[in-house]
């Protein structure tokens, strides 16, 4: 039976697309480094999701991977806190997809908001590919062989942790009832002692009579803090609480993060297809000659035009780097012709040379150190995979692939 999901557990994960640019940080990174100190924290670069779009072409795969370490290293992800390691050093996520792909439904993976645009948007690929159709599942067996409780996601990706959630109910449905479940269940009220099987019975009677969350929340404390039960027996009485059966894969929860807009030098959104990045470590004179260029209002031609910050990407920057006293001297000086594009400019250039020269000083120990990143990613691999074995040992006993 199934050890039950870890109450503060987050998963999440990023292709290896190669270097990182503000987009990235502020959109995930940035987060990421703030959830480490919040929650149990799991962070994988997911190269065999790079696979379903980028199949064609691996050759620089290796560098990629090792350029997304180092800037999420540089960018504070801190591996004695967080488990960072590559996805496919844990080949127990490709087993639990295998698994878990004989029991979804194809229109499930059809009706995946991203599986049409994708495929919208990447016309010049072959996409009609078994991999490229899966790619959802696999992200869902991503989440689920950690039994993380929360996913970090946007708006825009919540489809996805559906699809989690629906597989794991299915899952559940299918192979969380036992034979005899509710005759061991009563034996493992028995065995949990005097006192607290009587308080079990009248919390579970209360909370299936009335639906009284606060008696559900007790029964379950009552049993995971006892220590005369077995795993097993544990699971059964959680099980027995809500009239379930077994919960073997935990449906996870979606943690929606605020996602600032990150505009690129064109306006657009900040992204590596669009040319219109700046990237976490880049050279500061750099950084200075791009933003320098960088797109404003169409309605300032000349200095003397006023102009609206609401219709200008740069003011999108102004909500990230600046403080409010500083966002209050762009609106009015930009609304009044009172300051230039370039005045305005400038306090952001000076956020962010500041930024990615911070950047730069923290990722030069890793660049100069492979070893080190090596021996980061593999320690969090065996983390990774000792958390994912107890998952797929319950998944197989309970679909019968192994013997008790």
């Amino acid at each position: 039976m199934s050890a039950p999901a870890a109450a503060r557990r987050v998963l999440s994960g990023m292709r290896p697309t190669g270097r990182l640019h503000l987009g990235n940080y502020h959109g995930a990174l940035r987060n990421w480094v703030e959830l480490q100190y919040q929650y149990e924290c799991f962070f994988f670069v997911a190269d065999w999701h790079m696979l379903t779009t980028g199949y064609d072409d691996t050759s620089r795969l290796q560098e990629q991977i090792r350029d997304v370490l180092i800037d999420w290293l540089a960018a504070g992800l801190n591996p004695g806190v967080a488990t960072l390691f590559i996805q496919s050093q844990v080949p127990e996520h490709a087993e639990l997809h295998l698994l878990l792909s004989m029991i979804t439904p194809l229109g499930w993976l059809e009706r995946v908001p991203s599986f049409k645009d994708q495929q919208e948007q990447l016309k010049e690929k072959d996409l009609a590919t078994y991999g490229f159709l899966g790619y959802p599942l696999l992200q869902s067996a991503d989440i689920l062989i950690y039994r993380a409780a929360y996913v970090p996601v946007g708006e825009d990706q919540v489809a996805h942790v559906e699809l989690t959630r629906e597989t794991a109910r299915r899952f559940n449905h299918l192979y969380g009832r036992e034979p005899d479940f509710e005759e061991k269940a009563e034996r493992a009220v028995k065995s949990l002692g005097g006192r607290n099987t009587t308080a079990y019975r009248q919390l579970r009677r209360k909370f299936q009579e009335t639906g009284d969350t606060q008696s559900l929340e007790r029964a379950r404390a009552l049993v995971q803090s006892n220590n005369r039960i077995t795993v097993a027996d544990r699971e059964r009485l959680l099980g027995f609480l809500e009239g379930t059966g077994v919960t073997i894969l935990p449906e996870p929860q979606v943690l929606l993060t605020t996602t600032p807009k990150v505009p690129g030098l064109d306006g657009r959104k900040m992204s590596k297809s669009y040319g219109n990045t700046i990237g976490l470590r880049e050279e500061p004179d750099s950084v200075v000659k791009k933003l320098r260029a960088m797109q404003t209002d169409p309605a300032r031609v000349r200095r003397t035009d006023p102009g609206d910050p609401e219709k200008c990407p740069v003011w999108d920057l102004h909500k990230i780097y600046s403080d409010e006293a500083t966002r209050a001297w762009v609106n009015e000086g930009c609304r009044t012709a009172g300051i230039g594009c370039l005045d305005c400019k400038q306090k952001v250039i000076d956020k962010v040379v500041e930024e990615v020269t911070g950047m730069r000083r923290r990722a030069q120990e890793f660049e100069e150190n492979p070893e080190l990143v090596r021996g980061i990613v593999a320690e969090g691999a065996d983390k990774a995979r000792e958390a994912a074995r107890q998952t797929l040992d319950e998944v197989r006993r309970a679909m019968h692939l192994r013997a008790d």
